[in-house]
């Protein structure tokens, strides 16, 4: 059974860092509080920044570091639920903007906070039978654009940002994946399109049980089909929603310390841009290594999640 391999990570953020000090001075908040519950300081807003600058953004700096050339990509994705448009698509854009050949497989697609995972195997799958052998997969958002910034239990947690990932089959490799879906809009959910003011509204103590849940589950079912312990693996990287649930989950997996990576201190939760911008981050540290064991999960609106055990 072939995999995805990963050549190469990029990431773009917007110029804008707000802090939880900066929000204070509208919202009732603070950063003790905003920082105890959620583990996050500050994120960055997009000020004069569409999506679609994000997006090509990373998409450029993964392809400049994969070596390859633009026509060598044969399926472009992006995974968002905050286009700039809801049509065109932002992959179609980002195929004119990159100057990917026409015939380019190029879609959005909407799975929320698991979104780059759901598009890496959904660029996999394309990959057998695409025009060219390698695929460009992105996770990008601008969230802030959705936010009641009035409401601090929602317009705190969450960030803009775009990741990406150039992508190869490769058939001497093997991964495992887990994916999930139930209908729910009720715990996490935006308006819109609609007569309503598009806003992030979230229940989140049931959003707190939903990911804990699926999160460890999603875990525990993919090192067993690998057959190992938790602990075993190099590198855990789970969507960058909130430190607590980490931490939950690490603590109920009893993960060595230092296994889950977390960076939400500086971003937020940037939904499908959140996965694919650790990647990155842990890449440019060299903290991600080729050979190393890795494990992703992401979950969210949906509700959503999905989760992929690989070697890098």
């Amino acid at each position: 059974m072939s995999a995805p391999k990963f050549l190469s990570t990029g990431r773009c953020l917007p110029a804008k860092i707000v802090t939880n000090d900066d929000l204070s001075r509208t919202v009732d908040t603070n950063d003790e509080w905003v920082f105890s519950r959620t583990g996050i300081h500050a994120r960055h807003f997009c000020e004069r920044e569409s999506g679609m600058d994000l997006a090509r953004g990373a998409a450029r700096q993964a392809l400049e570091r994969s070596g390859l050339k633009a026509e060598d990509i044969g399926v472009c994705l992006v995974a968002t639920f905050t286009p700039d448009f809801a049509s065109p698509s932002m992959a179609c854009m980002l195929q004119k903007q990159l100057g990917l050949k026409e015939d380019t497989i190029c879609f959005d697609l909407n799975a929320a906070c698991a979104g780059f995972l759901y598009g890496t195997k959904t660029a996999h799958a394309l990959l057998a039978d695409a025009p060219r052998p390698y695929a460009i997969v992105v996770g990008a958002e601008v969230i802030s654009r959705v936010l009641d910034h009035t409401d601090r239990n929602t317009c705190v947690l969450f960030g803009d940002g775009a990741g990406a990932a150039v992508l190869a089959r490769d058939d001497s490799a093997r991964w495992h994946t887990v994916f999930g879906s139930r209908g729910d809009e009720q715990s996490i959910w935006v308006q819109g399109p609609g007569p309503e003011k598009a806003a992030v509204h979230m229940e989140g103590k049931a959003v707190f049980r939903f990911a804990t849940e699926v999160v460890e589950g999603s875990i525990r079912q993919l090192v067993s089909a690998e057959g190992c312990d938790v602990n075993d693996l190099d590198l855990v990287v789970c969507h960058q929603a909130n430190a607590r649930i980490i931490d939950f989950v690490a603590k109920r997996l009893k993960a060595w310390e230092g296994l889950f990576y977390k960076n939400m201190e500086r971003y937020g939760n940037t939904s499908a841009a959140s996965i694919p911008m650790a990647l990155d981050e842990l890449v440019e540290q060299g903290m991600l290594k080729p050979g190393m064991r890795v494990l992703t999960v992401g979950f969210g609106g949906g509700l959503t999640w999905a989760g992929a055990l690989f070697t890098w």
